[in-house]
């Protein structure tokens, strides 16, 4: 099976090779600032013409797209950009290409023809507050015999902080391609991210026959249908002291902006106390996606199919009483990523529909409660006197709409098995709403 696939690495440069990568990501930041003002100065003179009544053939050409906005960078590099020749041209051509995207998006946006909410007009990216990122489509790019240095055009060779076995064994076989290079600074910690063409052998699941399905919550990150319960680490509350602190450190400290809110240079304490804040996010974030990738690794390499709930993660996030607790448990990360390991691993996932009824429909019996408050931990049937836990029974019914999904698609003779914590199969049931079946978006 081909995949396009991501490998990560940690970057460990020299001092100089260091300037260099914040070199590159500053000219794809000025590349980006500079094709946005000729947008907009574009889009003004645009507007101007029309209220003047000209012809629509005689109006201003806006550069709109990732061509017309190479071919008005290279008319125009040698006088706004003197410096140009220090950087390769990928990082002028990364910047130009992120804003091609920008408004490509808006204008899909903007015409209804772009799912999720609106996207806003695209704005100036400043230094301090943009990720520096530079991206890389041709040149030298490739991972040396020792497995342990990376080359990147006009960077040279850069050491890494870990070996790269594991991309380049493919490279070796054939089996792996390199398409592109992405460095970024996260965290004070340069990475480089190989995005390419993988040749992924076939695999199956451990079981794939067997059904199971997890429901997230806050109180513990997922409850299976198995009866399991993966407790949730709550990373960012761990480190919510730490962090606390050293954001009152870095308030009484001098900074960029004064009172009234003009600029003024920082003073060495604000960038070392700023870098250790950065460091503290950067580790909360790394915990998190390390645990979350080892959780779907396991459900996806040992079940054949997995069910989820399409959550609305954004509504939730507008709860402030739950904001917190819900972006530490990263729901909406758990589903992506098992949507393309389950492709990977020969499976299927079953997204239920988001007004599906799990927390409140009886697993035994399938009647339906009209109301169920949340503070209300056990679910208790009145019709046939199920007393369960209230997330393993909605763990249940998510699993059994699997199966209903199955028999819904005509594949009943081979219908995956729910099997629960006691080894025994557990029928779907009928009239329950309808499923997705997800797989990479």
């Amino acid at each position: 099976m081909k995949v396009t696939q991501a490998y990560r690495y940690a970057l460990d440069p020299t001092t100089e090779q260091a300037e260099g990568l914040a070199s590159h990501c500053g000219a794809a930041r000025f590349a980006f600032n500079w094709g946005l003002a000729r947008v907009r100065a574009a889009l003004a003179q645009r507007a101007a013409e029309q209220s003047y009544g000209i012809s629509a053939e005689s109006l201003t050409e806006v550069p709109w797209n990732l061509y017309a906005l190479r071919r008005a960078w290279n008319l125009a590099k040698r006088t706004d950009a003197p410096w140009w020749a220090e950087n390769s041209k990928e990082a002028y051509s990364s910047g130009l290409g992120g804003l091609a995207r920008a408004l490509q998006n808006w204008s899909a946006s903007r015409r209804g023809k772009r799912a999720g909410e609106r996207v806003g007009f695209p704005r100036f990216k400043a230094k301090h507050r943009a990720m520096p990122s530079c991206r890389f489509t041709t040149g030298p790019l490739r991972v040396e015999a020792d497995r342990r240095h990376v080359t990147l055009p006009r960077l040279g060779t850069i050491r890494l902080c870990e070996s790269a076995r594991k991309l380049a064994r493919h490279i070796e076989r054939g089996t792996g391609r390199i398409l592109s290079a992405t460095v970024r600074l996260d965290g004070r910690r340069w990475f480089v991210s190989f995005t390419c063409e993988i040749v992924r052998p076939d695999r199956s699941p451990a079981r794939p026959d067997a059904v199971v399905a997890l429901d997230l919550g806050v109180k513990v990150l997922a409850v299976l249908s198995t009866g399991e319960v993966i407790n949730n680490p709550r990373h960012h509350r761990s480190a919510l002291r730490k962090l606390r602190r050293l954001n009152k450190q870095l308030a009484r400290r001098r900074g960029p902006r004064a009172p009234d809110g003009s600029r003024r240079n920082a003073s060495a304490r604000w960038h070392q106390t700023r870098a250790a804040l950065t460091k503290t996010h950067a580790h909360v974030a790394a915990q998190r996606r390390d645990g979350l990738n080892k959780l779907t690794t396991r459900l996806a390499s040992t079940y054949g199919t997995v069910v989820t709930e399409d959550l609305n993660v954004a509504g939730m996030l507008a709860n402030r009483h739950l904001a917190r607790a819900v972006a530490d448990v990263a729901m909406g990360e758990t589903r992506r990523q098992l949507s393309y390991k389950t492709t990977w691993n020969k499976g299927r996932l079953v997204v239920a529909d988001r007004w599906f009824p799990s927390s409140k429909t009886c697993s035994a019996c399938g009647a339906v409660k009209a109301k169920l408050a949340l503070s209300e931990r056990t679910y208790s049937c009145t019709e046939c006197g199920l007393l369960l836990d209230r997330d393993v029974n909605a763990a249940r019914n998510l699993a059994a709409l699997a199966v209903d999904v199955a028999q819904s698609c005509g594949e009943t003779e081979n219908a995956p098995r729910d099997t629960g914590q006691d080894g025994s199969d557990r029928p779907g049931r009928a009239g329950v709403r309808p499923a997705s079946v997800g797989g990479r978006r």
